[in-house]
This record gives structure tokens, C-alpha cells and sequence, in this order.
């Protein structure tokens, strides 16, 4: 069973004019299709050939074949957790819950914000199910909650690949319309309630 490219949630041109169609294309297109190309040429032919894309994460150890399908499960959460939609706030049990971990929705935006900037080269910063309760996590390269056993509720990539084309080195204001614009709390909130 070879793994998939998943289409796309919303059209390449959707995200204009925070996240462009060229990035998209670059990104989508290029980074997100060459990690899953080169995970079914990892896979053919090996016990992991018909494995789910999660038991192959959780089963692969350091290197290529863990890189790779990490990316590949990594890159298919991240375009879900944006929407040309996005935006605003949580509401209902997820705005409960960051309240009650963060002290309110602006003081986790702002933790967000500060731990994707911070996030030193590349990587993803992370906002998962810890316990009873919810943190924010970053991961370096391709690393992923899922590895850890963590539940993993939104994710920003910071890999420069990712805002480069359209902010250059400004990784904050990448970070800025991300959360202002693009945060899909639909997606983050069906998560929380799984």
C-alpha cells in the first residue's frame, strides 16, 4: 500500500495573501510531494509496505525512513490546521481548556507566537493534550508529537521553506498572520474532542 499525497483542504490560491500560491506550490508541491516519494521508495518492499503512515512513525527509528514519514504526517497536519477562514478564537470546551492551561486565549497567542519564533532552525512548534491539561511543544526537524505519544491539537511549521518565498527572514510576521488569519480552530477543536 503506497502512501498518498492528500489533497489539499482549500485551493493553492486560498491562502492569498498571507501564505501565497507560489509558497503553496513550492511547499506543497515540491517539499510535502518529495517526502512522500521518497517514503514509498523507503517502504517498497519492506514489512512497513502496508503499514498506516502513523505505524510507520511510530515504529521507525533515527534517520531516513523516520524523517521522511514524519514530514509526510507532519505537512498533512499543518495544511489542515489553516483555513482561509481562520482566525479569531476558540470557543466551547477548547477555549476552556487553553484558559485553564494558559490563563486566557491572548496569553497562549502570545506563548504560541513567542515559542514559533523562538524555535531555533528548523522545526515546529506544537499545541498537544499533555495529561489533563494542554502545552505547547517544539519539535526540531522532523520530529512529532505522534513519536512521543503525545495528541497532537495544531502545529505551525517554522522550516524556512515554509514562509521564505513570501516574508523572507521575518519569521514573526509569517508567525503574526498564521494565528491573526489562518489558524483553523475548527480543526484544532475536532481534535481536541477526539
Amino acid at each position: 500500500m503506497a502512501i498518498d499525497l492528500p489533497a489539499l483542504p482549500y485551493s493553492d490560491t486560498a491562502l492569498d495573501p498571507h501564505i501565497s500560491e507560489r509558497t503553496i506550490s513550492f511547499h506543497y508541491g515540491k517539499h510535502h510531494a518529495a517526502y512522500v516519494n521518497n517514503l514509498n521508495g523507503l517502504i517498497e518492499g519492506t514489512d512497513h509496505a502496508d503499514s498506516s503512515l502513523e505505524d510507520i512513525v511510530r515504529a521507525a527509528g533515527p534517520g531516513g525512513l523516520f524523517n521522511n514519514a514524519a514530514q509526510v504526517w507532519n505537512h498533512t497536519f499543518y495544511w489542515n490546521c489553516m483555513s482561509p477562514d481562520g482566525g479569531g478564537d476558540p470557543s466551547g470546551d477548547l477555549a476552556a481548556a487553553i484558559e485553564s492551561s494558559f490563563g486566557s486565549v491572548d496569553a497562549f497567542k502570545e506563548q504560541f507566537k513567542a515559542d514559533s519564533v523562538g524555535n531555533f532552525g528548523s522545526g515546529w512548534t506544537w499545541l498537544v493534550r499533555e495529561g489533563d491539561g494542554l502545552a505547547i511543544v517544539k519539535t526540531d526537524d522532523a520530529d512529532t508529537p505522534l513519536a512521543h505519544g503525545q495528541t497532537a491539537l495544531l502545529t505551525i511549521d517554522v522550516w524556512e521553506h515554509a514562509y521564505y518565498l513570501d516574508y523572507q527572514n521575518a519569521r514573526p510576521a509569517y508567525v503574526d498572520a498564521f494565528i491573526e488569519h489562518l489558524l483553523n480552530w475548527e480543526f484544532v477543536a475536532a481534535n481536541f474532542a477526539a
